[in-house]
């Protein structure tokens, strides 16, 4: 499995990489495979603010949908439109090609609760 040491973690199984102005989020290789196979993503909060820990849309799999929550706080600048037609790439590439949004962060000091590849790593060994 997958934990690159440039991103962030939360406990709910997202990632962000922050990029100069702009954020990309998605989730992990660990919640994809856990999920099974994504068939659609559903994101219908572009353009707006979005706080902490809120609900940014739904991911489902074939067995079941399951919540998107933000990392940090901000605007909702873009969803990643190659996902339309092939929701499979966040299963395939879940750290590049099937991020799901784009996010201009409100506040970077929430970025430091996020956690670290080797905290992540912990939390989902238990």
């Amino acid at each position: 499995m997958n934990f690159p040491t440039d991103l962030k973690y939360t406990k709910d199984h997202e990632w962000i990489r922050v990029e100069g102005d702009v954020a990309y989020v998605g989730i992990t290789d660990y919640a994809q495979s856990e999920l099974g196979e994504i068939v659609f993503v559903d994101i219908t909060t572009v353009g707006e603010t979005v706080a902490k820990e809120a609900v940014f849309g739904t991911i489902e799999a074939v067995k079941t949908v399951s919540d998107l929550f933000m990392p940090a706080g901000g605007m909702v600048l873009e969803v990643n439109a190659e996902l339309e037609d092939a929701p499979e790439l966040v299963n395939e590439d879940a750290y590049g090609k099937g991020w799901l949004i784009k996010i201009s962060v409100s506040d970077a000091g929430e970025l430091e609760d996020l956690l670290s590849a080797e905290d992540y790593q912990k939390l989902i060994a238990k």
